[in-house]
């Protein structure tokens, strides 16, 4: 096979997977939700109060982003380098139940009460695959 077939071949292959690759931002915003779920789901198992509203915190800042409402510097944001936030880098389409994430998880950092704030997490955990 000459060396210009076979360039060929090469660019029509690269040219077919392009098609299918997801945009730059869909890539972001699918590792930002991944890591939302993943906290999320550590708070709703987590033993203590405090341990489910510092996943919760996570949560809210992987969620609205270093820009967003609700975000806590004083608290870490695993989703850092991911992207902007998961509300900011979603489609419309998918924000309105972003933003319920984001009020569900924010309702569990406002509970006292242990079984509450981890079914407001497991409620978060919900909303947020139901974005993915």
């Amino acid at each position: 096979m000459s060396p210009l077939i076979s360039s060929f071949r090469i660019a029509i292959a690269a040219g077919v997977l392009s098609l299918f690759a997801l945009p730059a931002g869909a890539a972001e915003l699918s590792k930002e939700l991944s890591t939302a779920v993943t906290h999320a789901g550590l708070a709703a198992g987590s033993p203590d109060l405090k341990m489910v509203q510092t996943h919760l915190h996570h949560v809210v800042n992987c969620l609205v982003g270093p820009a967003g409402a609700g975000f806590d510097s004083g608290q870490a944001n695993p989703c850092k380098d991911q992207g902007t936030g998961a509300i900011p880098d979603a489609p419309a389409d998918k924000q309105k139940l972003l933003l319920t994430a984001a009020a569900l998880a924010q309702g569990g950092l406002a509970e006292t009460d242990l079984a509450k704030a981890q079914a407001a997490a497991t409620a978060t955990q919900a909303a947020i695959k139901g974005a993915e």
